[in-house]
C-alpha cells in the first residue's frame, strides 16, 4: 500500500502521492447532476402494488367524470353495443333528434313503460330494487329493478353483462350523469341510445323504420310499442310469445294518460317548452315490421312454470273464444274441434 508522509518532501509531490492513494471508485465522479439522477424505489414489493392500484382508481375517477362532462355537450358517438352489432355484422343505424323536438307521447311511454318514478329518485329506486330482490330470491325468471337513470349509464357508458362489477361501475357512472347531467340530459341520451331493433338504435331511428316517419310526431299508440321493447329486446324478445310487443304497446299506452295527468314527466320539461302535439304523417308504404317483431319467435316457447295455459274450469268464462253454435248429436259419438281464436293481423299498427 502507498504511503505519504511529509518529511522532507516538497508539497506538490505530496499532493499528488495522496491523489494516487485514492481507491478507484472515487476517482470517477458523475457527470449527471443529483437532481436528475434516478432515485432506487426501496419500497417492498406489496408496497409498490398497493400504489399502482391507487393510481388506477385516481386515473378512473378523473377520465369517467371528464368523459361524462363531454358528452353532457356532445353526443355520445358510439357504444359498446353498437360495436357488437357491427362485429356481428347487422350494422348500427341512429339518427340523433334533440330531446326538444321528441313527441312528448314517446317521453310519457318511456317513464311509463320503464321508471315511473324517474322524477323523484336520485338515480336508483331503492323500492324498486327491493322487490326485484324479493322476487329473484323466490326463483323463477330474474327481474331487474333498473331506473332510466341507471340504463343510461350501461347502455352509453358500459356493456351489457359483467355481473357485479359492471354493476358497481354502472352505479358511479349512474351517480355522476344525475348530478352532471340532470333529467333531462338523461332522458335525450336515453331514448337515442337505446336499442330499437337488429342494428337500430334510438326512438327516431325506429320510428323511422317501423311507421316511416321521424319521432316528432307520434301516436299514443306508436310511441306505446316501441317502448314495449326498451331496453335490451335481444333478451326481452327471446322469451317473448308471439304479439307480446302489441299487448304489452297496449298497456303502456294506458299508462301514459296516466303519467299525463300526474305530471310524471314535468322534470324533463323544467324550465324548458315542451314540443308541441303533431298528429303523425300519413304514410303511404309497403307494410313495416312491428316493433319487436323480429325478435319474436314463429313458434311461441314452452310456457313458463308459473304460468296457467290450462283450459278453464266450468265456472270460468271463455275469454276471446266466439261462442260455438249447437252440435247435433251422432250416434258414433264424433267429436266436434272446437273453432280456432281469431287472430289479429300480422301488420297492423
Amino acid at each position: 500500500m502507498l504511503r505519504c508522509g511529509k518529511d522532507g518532501a516538497a508539497f506538490g509531490a505530496w499532493q499528488s502521492c495522496r491523489v494516487a492513494a485514492r481507491p478507484a471508485r472515487m476517482a470517477k465522479r458523475s457527470s449527471i447532476p443529483k437532481y436528475k439522477r434516478r432515485r432506487r424505489d426501496t419500497r417492498s414489493w406489496p408496497r409498490r402494488i398497493i400504489g399502482w392500484i391507487v393510481k388506477l382508481i385516481v386515473a378512473f375517477f378523473v377520465i369517467s367524470t371528464l368523459w361524462v362532462i363531454i358528452y353532457r355537450f356532445v353526443p355520445p358517438p358510439i357504444t359498446f353495443t353498437m360495436i357488437g352489432d357491427m362485429i356481428a355484422g347487422r350494422g348500427a343505424t341512429r339518427d340523433w333528434m334533440p330531446i326538444s323536438q321528441i313527441d312528448r307521447d314517446m317521453v310519457r311511454a318511456a317513464i311509463g313503460a320503464e321508471d315511473s318514478k324517474f322524477c323523484q329518485h336520485n338515480g336508483f329506486d331503492i323500492d324498486a330494487i327491493e322487490d326485484a330482490m324479493k322476487r329473484n330470491a323466490s326463483g323463477g325468471r330474474i327481474r331487474g329493478g333498473s331506473t332510466i337513470s341507471q340504463q343510461t349509464a350501461k347502455t352509453t357508458f358500459l356493456w351489457n353483462g359483467g355481473g357485479y362489477a359492471r354493476k358497481g361501475v354502472e352505479a358511479w357512472f349512474t351517480f355522476l350523469i344525475e348530478h352532471l347531467w340532470g333529467k333531462r340530459r338523461i332522458m335525450e341520451v336515453y331514448l337515442n341510445n337505446a336499442e330499437t331493433g337488429l342494428g337500430t338504435y334510438g326512438v327516431n331511428a325506429g320510428s323511422q323504420r317501423y311507421y316511416g316517419h321521424d319521432a316528432s310526431a307520434m301516436s299514443s299508440i306508436e310511441a306505446a310499442r316501441i317502448a314495449a321493447v326498451l331496453p335490451l329486446p335481444k333478451e326481452r324478445g327471446a322469451i317473448a310469445p308471439k304479439g307480446f310487443t302489441r299487448r304489452y304497446g297496449n298497456t303502456i299506452d294506458a299508462r301514459i294518460g296516466v303519467v299525463a295527468r300526474d305530471g310524471l314527466d314535468a322534470c324533463v320539461y323544467k324550465g324548458a317548452t315542451a314540443p308541441a302535439n303533431k298528429a303523425p304523417p300519413k304514410v303511404t308504404t309497403k307494410p313495416r315490421p312491428l316493433p319487436g317483431e323480429e325478435y319474436e319467435t314463429a313458434k311461441p316457447p314452452p310456457p313458463e312454470a308459473d304460468v296457467d295455459e290450462s283450459a278453464p274450469t266450468a265456472t270460468e268464462p271463455q275469454q276471446n273464444l266466439p261462442e260455438q253454435a249447437p252440435q247435433p248429436q251422432t250416434t258414433n259419438e264424433e267429436t266436434v274441434p272446437p273453432a280456432e281464436p281469431v287472430t289479429e293481423p300480422q301488420n297492423g299498427i
